[in-house]
């Protein structure tokens, strides 16, 4: 007998039943206003700022007008300067990376370097898809124009949020994923990347981003 249709059989045994359920129980109906700590979309930048500062983002609120310039100043005092950028809707109708460009950075598209080349990267300057206000995570999904390792790879990773982002709670955010389709990944960033494995002591930026900078458009 295998070890999997033992570990079955001993589950079954424990919970009483003499032979394999035919259909999935039905899941109890749940009071929202009771399981979702966030009732209201009223806030929820504010919410999401104080949650993302607690997970060791930085946050940084502005005026669409003054992120290029905030961005350039962020980036030269963290002494970046190899930047790479997805194909963004939102970070091209800003003007984002030309404006990197004037400033002197090195910035490139996601489409015109390959995976390798990324670890050569400063930093990775993206958009994102959700923003939980809940969590204070960041929701990015990942496509042939927005590579996972952007956010991932380079040990600097910048966020760019606009006000449609936000959603109160991961009830809201798994729903819109949902009505979204399929997707090769989705991933969710909550603050930068650490570990505690060896001694129990808290390492960041191991295995990713040591620093997660966020700017939230008002």
């Amino acid at each position: 007998m295998s070890t999997h249709q033992t570990v079955l059989e001993k589950v079954t045994a424990a919970l009483g039943r003499s032979e394999p359920m035919t259909a999935a129980p039905v899941p109890p109906e749940l009071d929202e206003s009771i399981i979702r700590l966030v009732q209201s979309d009223i806030g929820l930048a504010a919410l999401f700022a104080r949650r993302a500062a607690e997970n060791k983002m930085a946050v940084t609120t502005c005026n669409a007008e003054d992120l290029n310039g905030l961005l350039a100043e962020f980036l030269t005092a963290q002494k970046c300067k190899r930047i790479a950028l997805p194909i963004s809707k939102l970070l091209d109708g800003l003007g984002v990376i030309d404006s990197l460009k004037k400033a002197g950075f090195e910035a490139t598209r996601w489409d015109e370097m390959t995976l390798d080349e990324l670890y050569d990267y400063d930093c990775g300057l993206t958009d994102v898809t959700y923003a939980v206000a809940e969590t204070g995570s960041l929701v990015i999904r990942s496509s042939g124009n927005h590579g996972r390792s952007m956010s991932l790879v380079p040990p600097l990773h910048v966020a760019v949020i606009e006000p449609r982002n936000f959603v109160g709670d991961l009830v809201d955010a798994f729903a819109k994923i949902h009505s979204d389709g399929d997707s090769s990944s989705i991933s969710f960033i909550t603050g930068p990347s650490k570990t505690s494995d060896i001694e129990m002591n808290l390492v960041v930026g191991v295995h990713g981003p040591c620093k997660v900078q966020l700017f939230i458009l008002e």
